[in-house]
């Protein structure tokens, strides 16, 4: 969870000529699925593999973002490229101290969409409350999981009758036999 503090601030309403105030306001925010969900369905565009976004639509996020309802729409305005940079490092904190080793990161350009994150956590059981994580978090657990319920990688008879072949060798010369 993020907070970002939007101080007081005075805007100017060109279309009525007033000036509007805006109280001091601390946004508490989520990078989670329920956000990306919101902001796929402004922008008919995949989030995570959006990787230019226009000011408009990264301010959008941050308002998908938002877990306080009813946030006064002129808050958003005074956002500043300093709150964009602090909820830009937020997004790309892993949250989680899994990592992989993974040699065969095939799909890095497949297009991602949030209803295909909810589609692989109904398949692999995962509770639709863990939408509310942090998108990193709930897509680690994703990888875990599909880790887990990938079989293994099978050995080649070559590799099991070479390995057999160094392990009678080793136990020959433990036991001075020959064979």
């Amino acid at each position: 969870m993020l907070k970002l503090i939007i101080p007081k601030t005075e805007l100017f309403d060109n279309a009525t000529g007033e000036f509007i105030n805006i109280d001091e306001t601390v946004l508490t925010l989520e990078h989670s699925l329920i956000s990306i969900s919101k902001w796929e369905a402004n922008w008919e565009l995949p989030y995570l593999t959006t990787k230019t976004k226009t000011r408009e639509q990264t301010i959008d996020y941050i308002r998908c973002m938002s877990l306080k309802p009813n946030v006064d729409q002129n808050v958003y305005r005074c956002i500043t490229n300093e709150h964009i940079k602090a909820v830009n490092d937020y997004i790309n904190k892993p949250m989680t101290a899994t990592t992989f080793s993974d040699k065969n990161k095939s799909g890095k350009n497949k297009k991602i969409t949030s209803e295909e994150l909810y589609y692989q956590m109904i398949e692999l059981g995962i509770p639709v409350e863990f939408e509310k994580w942090h998108l990193n978090r709930l897509m680690t657990l994703i990888h875990v999981c599909v880790s887990y319920k990938t079989p293994g990688k099978k050995r080649s008879t070559a590799d099991i009758i070479r390995d057999h072949k160094a392990i009678n060798a080793a136990n020959r010369n433990r036991f001075k036999s020959k064979g």
